[in-house]
């Protein structure tokens, strides 16, 4: 994800992502989000409800250990969750493969040697045996 995008969500959801600037050997987050823009939408979201869902029962929000993308969609993986938590990150992880990683868009998962999650359009622009350009950092 872009470093404008990444700093709204650091910015934004601060508590989240309070882990960002701890060593790897504590946390992933010191990577950043490794995934596309079109996603930020989605993760943004569900920062958004996991910060409300913490609120409304009363404890601390969880720890953002990694934010990514495998097997074409997001993965976001937590400490100190409650059930409706994890609930909600299954929902924004099932939203990831129904949207285009490049532009949000409505898109599927396409698999040309690494499985994505395109629209029609950034699939057309792939090669037909040319592997997507990793546009994620």
């Amino acid at each position: 994800m872009n470093q404008e995008l990444t700093q709204k969500l650091y910015d934004d959801f601060p508590e989240l992502f309070r882990g960002k600037d701890k060593s790897m050997r504590e946390t992933l987050m010191c990577f950043g989000f490794d995934c596309r823009d079109g996603w930020f939408r989605i993760i943004y979201e569900l920062s958004s409800d996991i910060m409300k869902l913490s609120e409304q029962a009363g404890v601390e929000p969880p720890e953002v250990v990694q934010v990514k993308e495998k097997f074409g969609g997001l993965r976001y993986y937590v400490h100190g969750a409650t059930q409706a938590i994890y609930s909600r990150i299954q929902e924004a992880e099932d939203q990831s493969i129904q949207t285009c990683e490049i532009c949000g868009g409505s898109g599927r998962r396409r698999s040309g040697g690494w499985i994505q999650t395109l629209c029609d359009e950034h699939w057309k622009r792939r090669g037909e045996h040319e592997e997507a350009v990793d546009t994620r950092h």
